[in-house]
């Protein structure tokens, strides 16, 4: 038998910064499981259009854009 594993809140449509003065990006979708604690989410840099995939810890980490 699997276990569900239960998507966490995803700030979608959040703007925030890769690290303090890393360049904007728009969070989106969660696409799958990195392991019991962490999801990898599509993100939308900003400057660029380029969507990439980034793992929910590291966004929750990351300060909002101002």
């Amino acid at each position: 038998m699997q276990t569900a594993i239960a998507i966490p809140k995803i700030p979608v449509g959040d703007i925030r910064t890769f690290g303090a003065l890393g360049p904007k990006y728009e969070v989106g979708k969660p696409l799958r499981p990195l392991n019991e604690y962490d999801w990898l989410i599509e993100v939308t840099v900003l400057e660029s259009g380029e969507k990439v995939e980034y793992p929910l810890s590291n966004i929750q980490d990351d300060p909002k854009a101002v």
